[in-house]
């Protein structure tokens, strides 16, 4: 069980049991080249790396939701588990991959997990000290769009027959959500009321997304869904809905703690910017010193 290092118990919640990375859309392409000859996806990543570093000294694990490669070339796969993979070693962890509909299953399944290169739906389980994490594989074969058929839910209804001392947390590309954006619709999640009917009433608490290269959240079959931005360029939102389009800037990544009561994720900027030091280590220090009276006459009371 992930144990937050310097993290305190001041308010009334306990220290989260679990934290996890939620990155994804990175977008590999072969010979470290640029995506549409523009968006240097491997600095960015890079940076991302850096961030995920220096965010967490030990997460339960790394997602990573999809579309991983480009172009689902073998060496964009190589290049990308090359970043990934000391980093994991590192800081002690896992790394859940998943698939996406730029991911071709082959390659994935070779360069990644070492697996023969098929076709098969790339999917997983993961027991993170009783968090249980299942990675599904909604991409369909030369599509975009997402899908998820029957042998796919039959294997999910099976494997949350028996609930997971934490709950369960689902990973999959295509977010079970709505986009305002025009052309998100035609590339949704195909067969969400059969998703649903899995779904309701497990021990599912969350859902990790990706695909919209913009952080969304939102609530599927009663359970959150958390859309991870994209490392690679995200969609200037900022814009009208019908005139959104990628910008190499807000590249995030999501930081997930598992309460027992909640779990919460929080967007992560990847990004430079002159940072205060006015809530230093010393001062937390000195917070965690201090009685909860105490603490609130130091800090809450008006001056």
């Amino acid at each position: 069980m992930t144990e937050p290092t310097g993290e305190h118990a001041f308010g009334r919640h306990a220290p989260a049991s679990h934290v996890l990375i939620h990155v994804s859309d990175p977008h590999f392409l072969a010979g470290g080249a640029r995506l549409g000859g523009r968006y240097d996806v491997e600095s960015n990543f890079a940076r991302t790396l850096d961030a995920i570093r220096a965010v967490h000294p030990n997460p339960a694990a790394i997602v990573v939701t999809g579309d991983l490669a480009d172009l689902g070339e073998p060496d964009a796969y190589r290049r990308l588990r090359a970043a990934v993979e000391p980093v994991a070693a590192a800081l002690g962890t896992v790394v859940v991959w998943v698939a996406g509909n730029h991911d071709e299953r082959p390659a994935l399944r070779e360069g990644l997990l070492d697996l023969a290169p098929t076709q098969e739906p790339v999917t997983g389980v993961w027991d993170l000290d009783g968090l249980r994490v299942i990675a599904l594989d909604t991409s369909v074969p030369g599509w975009h769009h997402g899908d998820l058929d029957d042998g796919q839910l039959a294997w999910l209804a099976e494997e949350l027959r028996e609930p997971a001392p934490h709950g369960t947390l689902l990973a999959m590309h295509h977010p079970p959500l709505p986009s305002h954006l025009p052309l998100f619709d035609i590339l949704e999640l195909r067969h969400q009321d059969e998703l649903a009917e899995v779904v309701r009433g497990s021990d599912v608490r969350g859902i990790l997304a990706g695909h919209l290269h913009y952080s969304s959240h939102g609530t599927f079959a009663g359970v959150p869904v958390s859309v991870s931005s994209a490392t690679c360029y995200t969609m200037n939102v900022a814009r009208p809905a019908s005139e959104v389009n990628g910008m190499d800037a807000a590249q995030a990544f999501g930081l997930v703690h598992v309460h027992p009561d909640t779990i919460t994720h929080t967007v992560v900027p990847v990004t430079d910017a002159p940072t205060g030091d006015y809530f230093s280590p010393q001062w937390v220090e000195k917070m965690a010193r201090l009685s909860p009276e105490e603490r609130l006459e130091a800090f809450s009371r008006k001056r």
